[in-house]
């Protein structure tokens, strides 16, 4: 008869790893006597992250004692406590392999149904003295599983665990975890998983979109299910296009129409994404790298940048002033997924300043199409002469039989005439939204400064829009994702001490670039010691978290993910340069 050997329980603490402080909570200890289980925790345990555990669905971990004898001869170890592998109830029976997603068990005066497998994170690795622990937890197929509590009720030490009801599908953990972060599943399996009520809602979501990609025409590589995996550029690097034409949309802004030098055709990008330039602003320092969006209709004889001249930017200074027709520019493969869904909701193209570009090429796109979708082009600029590509936008809501657009002026000149050149002094909020008759099941395409999209998202929420209908392009860095780290906004700069000897590695939103250092274990340890915004979880290449676009350049992995992201993108987390490298970073 499987039983419960112990009831583990920890508060959040503070621990010092690699010169840097975590909050956390896998440090358990048994308790003493019982304890009472409620919906979200026992009694004296507490979760540090609930982004990424804690809830209903996680409310309490479960490891086998089996697990433990594994893992003692695997690592050589014999120093194992209970509450080693961060678990609440660590229990005799209930191997992986057996217990099935669903299956409902009574322990005490509680009674629990499996939810889901182990969280894979690397304050695992943490307690363990292990780095690599989050990667052999699911490698070797050992994850441990959650409970959800179904009854509350006191639990201890030697209570009886005796299985209630079978989960439907009987679907083991160590299967649908390997479904999830290992290669070589199918499309049975992924529909087997979905037809189970009590896997929690984020692995259905993610077993959703990997099952989409299967049953789609498309031929695609990645793991949806782990991460928004950018398909392989149309060519790796940088080709060279030459500048065919320079125009004024505005005071401040400047487009530029790039041409292919050899005269092959260009690839159909989507609307919405944008290329990465490659500029040598001065020859006695580093190349610069920027991100432009493409601006125009996707066509294959050119492609479109619109930059803005800022007064301290290297390479919009460059290119404003600097150069000129028939000049050569190094220019990357389009690449972004901020680009049109698929469906009949309204569409509102939602922008401000210079965030107008990707939005400008997706209402192209809908115009040629002959879009019978409610499109709205809402606009905020600062007055007339700061107003880009005011003409253009009005021609294409024309061709729209339900194009509508609303212009907004922060401060609008003596000369600036209402219902010609804008609709309304002011800024654009929920609001006015709301009044010029916005839907709120319409998709929102938003792009602009930092505070116009924290504003928007913020206010579109609260005023009922899903999340799954804002999207959001973001020029300069990414927000930063450090599971249990307080966020600290730095800026960009070279690494401390003596550059190192190897490769270039170039941080393109970030605009550093630094040489290669054998001290660091792999690029997110590099861009880390740069200060560099980055996205990470398991830090050993289970969760795809850190995964990143590799612009140009080639990199070698140790240790080997457990499944390589699709090309053109890199895990940052396990990855080290083998010749100069350019991240989306």
């Amino acid at each position: 008869m499987p039983r419960l050997l112990s009831v583990n329980v920890g508060l959040p603490r503070d621990v010092i790893w690699n010169g840097k402080t975590v909050r956390t909570s896998v440090w358990k200890s048994p308790a003493e006597g019982r304890r009472m289980v409620r919906r979200l925790n026992i009694q004296g345990d507490a979760q540090a992250d609930l982004a990424g555990h804690g809830g209903e669905q996680r409310a309490v971990f479960v490891y086998q004692m089996d697990s433990y004898h594994y893992w003692e001869r695997f690592l050589g170890r014999s120093d194992f406590t209970f509450g080693q592998f961060g678990e609440n109830f660590t229990v005799e029976g209930l191997a992986d392999n057996e217990v099935c997603i669903g299956d409902r068990y009574r322990i005490g005066g509680a009674e629990f149904e499996v939810t889901q497998s182990r969280v894979t994170c690397y304050r695992v690795g943490i307690r363990m003295n292990e780095p690599r622990m989050a990667a052999l937890l699911v490698a070797h197929h050992r994850p441990g599983f959650y409970f959800r509590v179904l009854q509350e009720g006191e639990v201890g030490p030697d209570d009886e665990i005796v299985k209630i009801a079978d989960g439907p599908g009987r679907m083991s953990v160590a299967e649908v975890d390997a479904l999830l972060y290992l290669p070589g599943h199918s499309s049975e399996q992924l529909q087997r998983a979905l037809q189970i009520p009590a896997l929690s809602k984020g692995w259905q979501s993610s077993f959703q979109a990997m099952l989409q990609q299967d049953l789609s025409s498309k031929t695609t590589m990645g793991n949806p299910g782990l991460a928004n995996e950018e398909q392989a550029p149309a060519w790796p690097g940088f080709r060279q296009m030459r500048v065919a034409n320079i125009s004024k949309e505005s005071d401040s802004v400047t487009s530029f129409i790039l041409a292919p030098i050899d005269e092959q055709l260009l690839p159909m990008f989507q609307a919405g994404q944008y290329v990465v330039l490659r500029l040598l602003v001065d020859p006695g320092k580093p190349l610069v790298f920027r991100s432009y969006s493409l601006s125009d209709l996707p066509t294959a004889d050119h492609f479109r940048i619109s930059v803005k001249s800022e007064l301290n930017g290297i390479g919009s200074s460059f290119l404003c002033n600097r150069a000129r027709e028939s000049d050569l520019l190094d220019v990357s493969a389009p690449r972004g997924s901020f680009t049109l869904r698929p469906g009949q909701n309204p569409v509102v193209l939602l922008s401000a300043g210079v965030g107008a570009t990707p939005v400008m090429s997706m209402l192209h796109t809908l115009a040629a199409e002959k879009s019978q979708q409610e499109i709205w082009w809402i606009y905020g600029a600062r007055n007339r002469v700061n107003h880009p590509f005011a003409e253009e936008s009005r021609s294409l809501l024309k061709q729209l039989s339900r194009g509508r657009g609303y212009i907004v002026y922060s401060r609008p000149a003596a000369v600036d005439k209402v219902g010609a050149d804008f609709d309304a002094p002011g800024h654009i909020d929920i609001a006015l939204i709301e009044k010029i008759g916005v839907s709120k099941g319409s998709d929102f395409y938003l792009c602009g400064p930092p505070s116009f999209l924290q504003s928007m998202r913020d206010g579109l929420g609260k005023w009922g829009v899903p999340a799954g209908n804002v999207h959001t392009e973001i020029f300069g860095s990414l927000d930063a994702i450090t599971p249990g780290m307080a966020q600290v906004d730095h800026t960009p700069h070279l690494p401390q001490g003596p550059p190192g000897a190897g490769p270039l590695v170039s941080f393109a939103r970030s605009g550093i670039t630094a040489a290669w250092d054998r001290r660091f274990a792999s690029l997110l340890e590099l861009a880390e010691a740069c200060d560099v915004p980055v996205r990470w979880s398991c830090r050993t290449g289970v969760c795809h978290t850190c995964m990143t676009g590799l612009i140009g350049g080639s990199v070698t992995y140790n240790p080997e993910p457990l499944e390589r992201p699709a090309p053109g993108n890199v895990l940052v987390c396990c990855s080290q340069p083998n010749a100069g490298v350019t991240l989306d970073l």
